[in-house]
């Protein structure tokens, strides 16, 4: 499976876009929002959603792992397929999240092929999920370390991140965040 390509786009038309690494041309369906941010001929990497099918093998690409991230819970919602999906990222992670969080049905509603029990649906299958992304934003390299290690030590990334959410800002060494999470869990689990 390819999780990111990092080569030019030579230049934007419509969907999908060739987007070149080395000698290969890649057929990739990319946002609009991406469509004017890349320019053409420039070197980027887009980190890739391959879509198998019988029928089809389709790569979706997006500039940050935040969007493939959310792009990918969007299509856990049952009724939403991937060009559906890549519409819907057209709103921006930002206006998602907070269209999620706040219930707004009527975000949704501009997006095209999307009916009102979809976007219903949307709100409540993403309302629980929506926090991962979020967090996944808040953790920094030393962060990704503690998690890591707390994995292999056998805990469940829910109970880290529940853990670890309130780590104070004073500690500064992995030692300190590993004694202190150590501690949370420990108590969570008794």
């Amino acid at each position: 499976m390819i999780g990111a390509l990092r080569g030019t786009i030579q230049e934007i038309r419509k969907n999908p876009v060739l987007f070149f690494v080395g000698d290969i041309g890649y057929a990739v369906y990319i946002t609009d929002k991406s469509a004017n941010t890349i320019e053409p001929g420039k070197k980027c990497t887009l980190f890739i959603h391959s879509h198998i099918r019988e029928d089809a093998f389709d790569l979706y690409g997006f500039e940050t792992q935040e969007d493939l991230a959310l792009f990918e819970l969007l299509l856990t919602v049952s009724g939403i397929g991937p060009k559906t999906a890549l519409s819907i990222m057209n709103l921006g992670v930002q206006e998602i999240q907070h269209a999620v969080q706040s219930s707004d049905v009527d975000v949704f509603l501009s997006v095209p092929r999307l009916g009102k029990k979809n976007a219903q649906k949307i709100i409540i299958e993403l309302k629980n999920k929506l926090g991962s992304i979020e967090e996944m934003n808040l953790r920094d390299d030393a962060s990704n370390e503690l998690m890591e290690a707390l994995v292999s030590m056998g805990f469940v990334k829910k109970e880290i991140l529940s853990a670890i959410k309130n780590l104070p800002p004073s500690y500064s060494s992995l030692e300190e965040k590993m004694r202190y999470a150590l501690k949370q869990l420990g108590s969570a689990r008794t």
